[in-house]
């Protein structure tokens, strides 16, 4: 378990979306925090895995979160459970999965070798969840320890996590940055080096990670880009691995996967104890030559070709090294036999023909080929995903590090124009003076954005952009100019179309309007978390980098349907106090209480307020609504008779503690478990009773609605004022 921290989104004990109760943070990387919750409705726990706020617009991170969701379509009990996708309030997008309780391969890594037995047994139920997986076309594509999770410490229950993202389009996510080196290449497939994945790569990955499980450490692959290639063109070592499992990964684990299990099913079939064609990992002997590069290909054409090494997956045996010819030696075809410490490398010509080596070291090759830039409104901007050179990578850490920004860029190679590192810097420059601006790239296409308050500099960004900013980059810039003034009228529309559960207003709304630092600040009621967010991002499109909150009470079904059919007027004075009846009576200014907890409610009607009549009701979170004043109990709810002769401001007591209630009858609640949430007290102070007859102590929020809009309202009551209040019930 990770320690909580003062800049997480979710702190234990934070509810999200109404439902999930957080517990803990489970871990944080690079792009996302986990954190376990526990839903208040089933008790069922969850993974919320939520994306960090510099990428929750980044329509790049949004597209892996939502690949990810697609895998709730797979049911499979070795596959992890997922669900849906959600945004809350403040634009934090966060999916929702089941939560595996057990120590992951990794931890198990860190203690000690594994048993045969159970890496078999690891090996069966992962490739069954694989091959549900693979039957639609997905593939984990970073299968490793830290992915594979023991349900309870049982081998027999490894469930995969963390499928479907695909690591090679998370920039900065475990690959080779610059010289130096990110531990997954360790279990990553050769072929994954030039790009390529498909089911075998999740085999590959596979078997590497159960080989490091029996050794009880990881593969050593190297320190450097030229090392990776080297050693992934070789075969792993599974010296002192018993059978069966020893052939088994000899065969997964092949640098070429044509020499691989084709399947998933294959290598459920070869634990079965079907027979398959183990690979041949017998070494070479010392007359094994080599024909360097520079001459293989004309060592080829030779009348006595030369033998190559053969890949470390044909079934070959060693031959004796073949003469060299008179004409070899008069052309300068020299063949040279190649041993070290009389062992010869194996393998090179495969990786040759893998197209993994070359004169010079060659970069991963990342497919789509995606880089992101960007910068908000008075925030330090962010630099990450793919450049095809250090001179690109280094301009743009020197211009991120000027303005105290961060970069995280992998280089690599892709499908790119020649000039695109000298088109994004171009680009870049260009905006750059813009209040806040973004540029996303994948492969030569480009988006970009940019919006400012300044004419000057509006008009000198579009000149760059007219003038060919963009290069050989495809795009069409969009380029905001915003009004140093906003007009609240303009935003009137957007309140009315998200209004989804009682009337929306703009709070402190400015006669001569918002200007350029000035908060929009969003008052009412809504239905949902969802709604919410729908409103925000609706917002933001008009008032641009203007600060924006939206200070709503999130109301369930019941209070919604009571909001839609309450008498409009304005609120007054009349105010709605809690206190803690068990605790003495003690005041509670929040108006929250947990389970167990005696609420006690006081209407406190001020001096001014001397006739008329009150109406006091409580809309709870289960559909009822409670008539706490007038009632069977208490039918005189006139003012002048609540005041009892009393002049100057009063506290009406209509909900009472527990003890009051055994002495005077009145009306007292206690917070179970059964109805937690958000209730609503309602207080209408009206010239005459709001009803021509007695209402029910307790009734349906339904029937109360058809009593407000039916015959049994007095119409000659005039509404003067409608003051509200929440109360909101928790859990322990």
């Amino acid at each position: 378990m990770t320690d909580s921290r003062p800049g997480d989104l979710f702190k234990p004990g934070d509810l999200v979306n109404n439902t999930y109760r957080v517990e803990a943070i489970l871990g944080r990387g690079g792009t996302s925090d986990v954190y376990r919750a526990r839903s208040e409705i089933s008790g069922r726990l969850v993974a919320l895995k939520v994306l960090k706020s510099e990428f929750s617009t980044n329509e790049d991170y949004l597209l892996l979160l939502t690949r990810e969701e697609a895998m709730r379509e797979i049911r499979h009990d070795a596959i992890v459970r997922y669900s849906e996708n959600h945004r809350t309030a403040d634009g934090h997008v966060y999916l929702l999965i089941d939560y595996v309780d057990g120590p992951g391969m990794d931890k198990k890594l860190k203690q000690g070798p594994m048993s045969a037995d159970d890496l078999l047994v690891i090996c069966k139920r992962v490739s069954e969840g694989l091959q549900v997986a693979h039957e639609r076309n997905i593939f984990h594509r970073d299968l490793s320890p830290d992915n594979i999770i023991l349900r309870d410490g049982d081998p027999a229950q490894a469930v995969i996590i963390d499928f479907g993202i695909a690591k090679d389009t998370n920039p900065g996510a475990e690959t080779i940055v610059g010289n130096e080196f990110a531990g997954k290449y360790a279990y990553a497939a050769p072929e994954q080096l030039a790009g390529k994945t498909d089911a075998r790569t999740d085999i590959y990955s596979l078997g590497a990670s159960l080989l490091a499980n029996f050794r009880g450490k990881s593969p050593d692959i190297g320190r450097n880009p030229m090392e990776v290639v080297q050693k992934k063109a070789e075969p792993l070592d599974t010296n002192g691995v018993p059978e069966p499992l020893k052939s088994i990964l000899d065969k997964m684990t092949q640098p070429n996967p044509d020499d691989r299990f084709q399947s998933a099913a294959a290598v459920l079939d070869a634990i079965a104890g079907n027979p398959f064609d183990a690979a041949d990992n017998e070494p070479l002997s010392d007359a094994t030559v080599i024909a360097p590069l520079a001459t293989a290909a004309k060592a080829v054409e030779q009348p006595k070709p030369v033998t190559a090494a053969p890949s470390p997956a044909q079934d070959t045996k060693p031959k004796k090294p073949a003469k060299p010819s008179k004409q070899d030696a008069k052309t300068g075809g020299m063949i040279l036999p190649l041993a070290i410490g009389g062992v010869l490398v194996a393998g090179l010509a495969g990786a040759f023909a893998m197209g993994l080596f070359s004169s010079e070291p060659t970069l991963p090759v990342a497919d789509p080929y995606r880089l992101s830039i960007a910068k908000a409104k008075e925030t330090p901007p962010r630099a990450v995903g793919f450049v095809p050179g250090e001179e690109v990578a280094s301009a743009l850490r020197e211009q991120m590090q000027q303005q105290n920004g961060t970069f995280d860029l992998t280089l690599a190679s892709g499908a790119i124009a020649e000039s695109w590192g000298q088109d994004v810097l171009t680009v870049v420059d260009a905006i750059d003076e813009m209040d806040a601006w973004r540029v996303s790239l994948s492969g030569n296409v480009a988006e970009i954005e940019g919006s400012t308050s300044s004419k000057p500099i509006y008009d000198s960004v579009l000149a760059a952009f007219d003038a060919g900013a963009l290069g050989a980059l495809n795009g069409e810039p969009e380029l905001t100019l915003e009004a140093i003034i906003l007009a609240p009228e303009k935003l009137d529309p957007i309140l009315n179309t998200y209004a989804d559960c009682g009337p929306l207003f703009l709070v402190d709304r400015p006669i001569a309007g918002y200007g350029p630092q000035s908060p929009v600040v969003v008052g009412g009621v809504m239905s949902s978390e969802e709604s919410r967010a729908a409103l925000a991002n609706a917002l933001s499109a008009i008032i641009g980098s203007r600060p924006l909150d939206i200070d709503v009470d999130m109301l369930n079904t019941t209070l919604c349907l009571i909001e839609s059919v309450l008498p409009k007027a304005p609120s007054s004075p009349n105010d709605v106090a809690f206190y803690q009846g068990d605790q003495d009576n003690n005041p509670n200014p929040t108006g929250k209480f947990l389970v167990g907890e005696n609420p006690v409610i006081d209407i406190e009607i001020p001096a001014g307020v001397a006739d008329g009549y009150l109406t006091v009701s409580v809309l709870d979170v289960s559909g009822n609504v409670f008539h706490l004043l007038p009632n069977l109990n208490r039918p005189d709810n006139s003012v002048e008779a609540l005041r009892e002769g009393e002049s100057g401001p009063v506290s009406i007591r209509v909900a009472y503690s527990i003890q009051e209630s055994q002495q005077n009858g009145g009306l007292a609640f206690r917070v179970d478990d059964s109805t937690l949430g958000k209730s609503k007290v309602l207080v209408i102070h009206s010239s005459a009773p709001l009803f021509n007859e007695m209402r029910p102590t307790s009734e349906s929020a339904t029937s109360y609605s058809e009593a407000l809009l039916g015959d049994d309202r007095n119409m000659a009551a005039r509404i003067f004022s409608l003051d509200s209040r929440i109360l909101e019930t928790l859990a322990q």
